[in-house]
Formats: C-alpha cells, structure tokens, sequence
C-alpha cells in the first residue's frame, strides 16, 4: 500500500514538472518567439535542471510536439469505419475542429511560434510516435479504404499531405490575423470543399 503511495506520489511530481516545463515554453514562446526557445532559457524559466528536462524529453522539438498531440479526447466511436462517404467525411472534419479547439487553449502566440520550418515536431517525417491529427484521420481513412466503404483518387500519402497542408494554412491564417478570423468555419469549409473532390 504504502509502494502505491510512493509510486503516485512520484507520479504527481513528475507530472508537474513536465507541466511546469512546458508552461515555461509557452512563455518564452509567447513572449520572445521560437529563437529564443533554447533547452537552457527553458530550464531557466522553469526552476528545473538540464537533468530534469531530459527526464522528460528528449529535445525541445520533442516538447512542443508531446503537448501540441495532448489534445481534447475525441469519441472513438467516431472513427468506427464508416458506414457511407457522407460520414467518413464527417468524421475527418470532426477530428481537425476538435484540433482547432486545442489551437485556441493554447493561444495564438503560442501556435505562431509553434509553426515555424525550424521546428522538427511539425516534420511528418519523424512525428510518427505519437496520434497526431494527420496519423488518426490516415488510420481512419485505411480503415474504411479496406472495408470498401471509399475509394480513393490519389495515394494516401498524397491525400494525407493535401490536408496537413490545407490544415496549415488555416491555422498560419488564425495567426497572422492574430485570432480574428472564422477559424471553424474556415477549416470546416475548405475541407470540406476538398473532400468532397476525393472522396468517391
């Protein structure tokens, strides 16, 4: 019993530290953008050790992309294989609303820092780990490809980059008019505007 204790209590405080971690690169973000984003100007802003860091993550880059998946939990069910084309497409727009609503908890200082070339969490390449949006709707879109319930034009690797790339734009968008813009209803309608193009 008494392990049990220990162990969460163990738990709680590594919780917090990556927590009190990541709110120190929210700030430097926020408040000096991604160039000052070094593992030392973190650490400093945290309170925590170098050792502490690594603990948790293994690069900065790895720091951003942990939190930037952590998003609110979407009903599985939801992404059941589809029952019809109407649904699939649906479900995939489901998943980038709920993305938004994230982009929007984390601010948009925050994001504008997070899109940059230089940060590696957003290279597709290497960002296969974790359930990020593109890799839950690729799933998904596998999924009902092999049931037979829709029919592809292009590659899936195509398909998959179409849409990171339109995501990308809306959130640049949301960005650069610092928040005042339709950002649901622009994700919703543009694709929407390109699934329907595609999925046959």
């Amino acid at each position: 019993m008494n392990q049990t204790n220990e162990l969460s209590k163990q738990q709680k405080k590594s919780k917090e530290t990556k927590e009190r971690i990541f709110q120190a690169a929210k700030r430097i973000l926020q408040r000096d953008g991604y160039e000052q984003l070094s593992i030392k100007n973190i650490c400093e802003e945290a309170g925590v050790s170098n050792g502490s860091f690594y603990h948790h993550f293994k690069t900065k880059d790895d720091l951003l992309s942990y939190y930037i998946e952590d998003q609110p939990s979407i009903d599985p069910s939801l992404l059941d294989i589809p029952q019809n084309v109407a649904s699939a497409k649906k479900a995939i727009i489901h998943v980038y609303l709920n993305y938004v609503k994230y982009c929007r908890e984390l601010g948009v200082e925050f994001m504008a820092g997070y899109y940059t070339p230089k940060n590696q969490a957003l290279n597709p390449v290497i960002r296969t780990e974790r359930p990020y949006p593109i890799i839950t709707v690729q799933t998904y879109l596998e999924k009902a490809v092999a049931a037979g319930t829709i029919t592809l034009p292009y590659s899936l690797e195509e398909i998959t980059t179409d849409i990171r790339m339109i995501v990308i734009g809306n959130v640049f968008e949301w960005c650069m008019r610092d928040g005042k813009v339709d950002f649901e209803g622009n994700m919703s309608r543009s694709l929407s505007a390109y699934l329907d193009g595609i999925l046959i």
